[in-house]
């Protein structure tokens, strides 16, 4: 029986190990008993928190985008204008503790998952709409009805190059993702200034 009050300590264990071993082995190579062991727990126990792989992928998933929430939030609260709002999210983003070699494997693996899950494809639903929100709000005072074009366009690349990041022979550091972002913003926007 687990000792009370432990739950959610060992549910984050879980989860941050759960991260580790879709790093290490992929999503198809790691099983409850590999998190469970990476974690410091028996697999009865991961069992009796998560029930199953997918129930666990989907908590690290709800996890992974309340981290990104929290990350973008505290950026806003100190972002003045709209333009520095934009850059907010995308420092968000890119941020090092958002961008690291397991993060990226992680989210990679929740893409992969939500195509032939619900669960993660409505997380993920929730995750794009979400950002693309949050960048049209902040987007519509610097371009107009351009915003939703603009808002796609950033998501897009954001996606993208989280993709070259996980790709060994594309792999880009956070600041050089970023700065490849922030030179696709302003080139839109000025495009717009121009029009």
């Amino acid at each position: 029986m687990p000792k009370r009050g432990m739950q959610p300590i060992r549910q984050r264990e879980l989860i941050l190990a759960a991260v580790e071993a879709i790093h290490e082995r992929g999503l198809n190579g790691v099983t409850m008993g590999d998190i469970a062991k990476r974690a410091g727990v028996s697999p009865a126990l991961a069992h009796h928190y998560f029930g199953s792989k997918d129930e666990l992928l989907s908590a690290t998933m709800r996890h992974l985008l309340g981290e990104f929430a929290l990350a973008a939030r505290r950026r806003l609260a100190v972002a003045g204008d709209p333009r520095a709002r934009v850059d907010a999210i995308l420092e968000a983003s890119f941020a090092p503790d958002q961008f690291s070699p397991a993060l990226i494997s992680t989210w990679l693996a929740f893409y992969m998952q939500s195509v032939h899950d619900k669960a993660a494809a409505r997380l993920l639903a929730i995750y794009l709409k979400r950002l693309e929100a949050n960048l049209r709000h902040d987007l519509r005072p610097l371009v107009g009805d351009g915003a939703v074009a603009l808002a796609r366009g950033i998501a897009a690349m954001i996606d993208g190059l989280w993709l070259h990041a996980a790709l060994p022979t594309l792999h880009r550091s956070p600041d050089e993702a970023l700065g490849i972002l922030r030179d696709y913003v302003d080139g839109r926007l000025a495009a717009v200034a121009l029009s």
